[in-house]
């Protein structure tokens, strides 16, 4: 009995870790995609924010 009872675990345990697979595979790929869209969407701004772009202001000299 103690052997049906092991052998039936390790059946719970594999399908078990192949239900949890896919879930954390789609994640690990949807944390990498948007940690490179954050990264471009960083470089696009800075190019918005460079110098060259802004006006020049004309302040006051005393």
């Amino acid at each position: 009995m103690n052997n049906q009872n092991q052998n039936q675990c390790s059946h719970l345990t594999t399908m078990g870790l192949s239900v949890a697979t896919l879930p954390v595979l789609v994640g690990l790929m949807m944390m990498k995609t948007v940690g490179q869209d954050l990264l471009e969407w960083g470089q696009e701004s800075e190019e918005i924010f460079r110098g060259d772009r802004l006006p020049l202001l004309n302040f006051p000299h005393d």
